[in-house]
């Protein structure tokens, strides 16, 4: 049972559909509207029906002013590192220090060496994603002497000009669901990004104690890590199971998981306009009291 004590946060999870270009931006407008403090697309470049992900974030933030703004989670092997960063950095500077950094893996391979990527094992994709971490933040380190300089084996950047640096220090969110990618969140990371529906009973609290070991051997403290998660479920007058019933409902259930399993943000996967607006109004307001008064 942990509570790591981080200011609780809500956001939707939305999907980047093209088919009506417009429906995602109108979403993500009104989660700002609403109150919501993050809005995040999928990441999926070989999907046809969906939007280039940041390239609508691009837009989203020119139409925003508040809100924060992530891929849930960006697609590694289709996205160089180096030139990732620049791109995360300069939406940073651009949208006033509102871009957050959601990382996976990647998982469809098949498609992912459809549109030219790297078919990696596991175990690759972990080590890749590593290298990827060191990438990104000497970049983002414009005020270090030397170039970027990291000599990997699935990524290779040596001598590439540091910089821009974003606006704010961006936290890295990674999309983890295994023991050895748990671990390297604990030792590199900044976020625990899972999605609810993915999860069996005990993967939270699993998950947090490999995290939390590893955080400690590389000296760091387990509260340098957020955990967030992907949540999705449906509003009712009466409840029928987890995150299926009335608000009042689906605050007691998110206020357990962030006193009992440490989630201090809980974002909504959903496109419908209502659900968003109840789980701005009703639900995150209920769950900071519910929490705030345990704590």
């Amino acid at each position: 049972m942990s509570d790591y004590g981080h200011d609780l946060i809500f956001g939707s999870f939305l999907t980047p559909g093209s088919a009506d270009a417009t429906q995602p931006v109108r979403l993500a407008m009104l989660s700002e509207q609403v109150g919501l403090d993050l809005v995040t697309f999928q990441d999926h470049p070989y999907q046809p029906a969906y939007l280039d992900t940041w390239t609508l974030m691009s837009f989203v933030a020119a139409r925003t002013s508040r809100v924060r703004l992530a891929a849930n989670v960006t697609n590694l092997p289709l996205r160089p590192p180096a030139v990732l960063a620049r791109s995360i950095a300069s939406l940073d500077l651009l949208s006033d220090g509102r871009t957050e950094l959601g990382l996976g893996a990647g998982g469809f391979w098949d498609a992912i060496e459809s549109m030219g990527g790297r078919r990696l094992s596991p175990g690759q994709a972990v080590r890749a994603l590593e290298e990827a971490i060191e990438i990104i933040r000497q970049v983002w380190d414009a005020g270090a002497r030397g170039g970027v300089r990291v000599d990997g084996e699935f990524h290779r950047v040596i001598g590439a000009k540091r910089g821009p640096a974003p606006a704010h220090d961006v936290p890295v969110w990674i999309g983890a669901y295994k023991p050895r990618m748990q671990a390297l969140t604990g030792r590199l990371a900044d976020g625990w990004l899972p999605s609810l529906p993915y999860l069996q009973p005990g993967d939270l609290a699993k998950g947090n104690a490999v995290i939390d070991e590893a955080a400690t051997a590389a000296g760091r403290s387990p509260t340098d890590v957020r955990r967030l998660l992907n949540i999705s479920g449906r509003f009712a007058a009466t409840g029928s199971g987890p995150l299926q019933g009335p608000a009042e409902q689906w605050a007691e259930e998110l206020a357990d998981l962030a006193l009992t399993e440490g989630v201090s943000a809980f974002i909504l996967a959903s496109d419908d306009p209502d659900d968003l607006r109840r789980f701005a109004a009703e639900v995150a307001p209920a769950t900071r009291e519910l929490v705030a008064a345990e704590r």
